[in-house]
């Protein structure tokens, strides 16, 4: 048998990620013995804190890639969604398996169910003003935590509705709290949502590179690969309402991509096809920063 080490976080959506890809990898190679490394990120232990002022998408990861960068783990488990554009001197995103579902849910009430000023919990920026782009009279508060501790929030504080991520949903076998599945017209997925990204290190073996490999679905690494070109092009980890959603097809990718303004007053969107995953994200972000007016709301995200 042959040990292999992997990094994840310790939430319990995390750890079911972990041994997803643990269960895929010894599929392939039945001699692998997974030993699974847990580790607490900034994002899991500032839960007071919106994730963008502890730094935005790398508080999650941060500390996971460096338990396989200082040899503690062999490779790392992520949600693809909470990985930055810009990649890491010395790791590399090895295999992304087969996606789940991208899309968001509303838990406590549909979008057309929510009375008139309904108090929605969220903190992603993205969801927010998408939402308020829909229904300009809702009302918005941040919430943190694991899925469990968010979905008790419906009903309390006068919260009306969460939104949460239907991926995460179905792996913790919560589906059944879905009132609405929002489809990307109305709320484009974060980039990466619904996908895992596995990385390791450069030095890694052949025989893991191999197995690897073997778990790779390659539609899902064209679509993520676009998404995250579109948020490279953005500046690597927007701290504006962004989102991507690529699909793989017979000429390439087709990707959606959009931008918007705080408050959902501004919502561009745009959609492209193109051969080159990465080169087609770039172009979408671009149309929407050149094209469609969306530099102008870069330059305000400071004030």
């Amino acid at each position: 048998m042959v040990t292999l080490r992997i990094a994840t976080r310790g939430s319990e959506l995390a750890l079911w990620q972990a041994r997803h890809v643990a269960s895929l990898l010894t599929a392939v190679d039945p001699d692998l013995e997974v030993e699974l490394v847990v580790v607490r990120t900034t994002g899991d232990q500032r839960l007071d804190t919106p994730i963008w002022e502890l730094g935005g998408k790398g508080v999650f990861v941060a500390e996971v890639r460096t338990a396989v960068l200082d040899g503690r783990a062999d490779l790392a488990v992520h949600s693809a969604k909470d990985l930055p554009a810009v990649p890491i001197d010395g790791l590399e995103i090895a295999a992304v398996p087969d996606r789940a579902d991208p899309r968001d849910a509303l838990v406590g009430g549909s979008l057309a169910e929510l009375v008139p000023g309904a108090l929605v919990a969220t903190g992603s920026v993205r969801r927010r003003a998408q939402l308020a782009w829909a229904r300009p009279d809702l009302r918005f508060c941040g919430v943190r935590g694991n899925i469990a501790t968010r979905l008790d929030h419906v009903g309390s504080d006068g919260i009306d509705a969460v939104v949460v991520a239907v991926a995460a949903l179905d792996r913790l076998g919560l589906s059944d709290r879905i009132a609405e599945v929002l489809d990307p017209s109305v709320m484009l997925p974060q980039v990466g949502q619904g996908a895992l990204a596995v990385e390791c290190g450069e030095g890694a073996s052949d025989r893991l590179r191999t197995t690897l490999t073997a778990i790779e679905h390659q539609p899902t690494r064209m679509a993520v690969d676009a998404e995250r070109g579109f948020l490279a092009e953005l500046g690597g980890d927007c701290d504006l309402p962004a989102g991507a959603y690529a699909l793989a097809a017979a000429e390439g990718v087709r990707v959606t991509g959009l931008l918007a303004s705080p408050d959902g007053h501004v919502v561009l969107r745009h959609v492209d096809n193109g051969n080159d995953p990465a080169a087609t994200g770039r172009g979408v972000a671009r149309y929407l920063l050149d094209e469609a007016g969306g530099a102008s709301l870069l330059a305000g995200r400071s004030d």
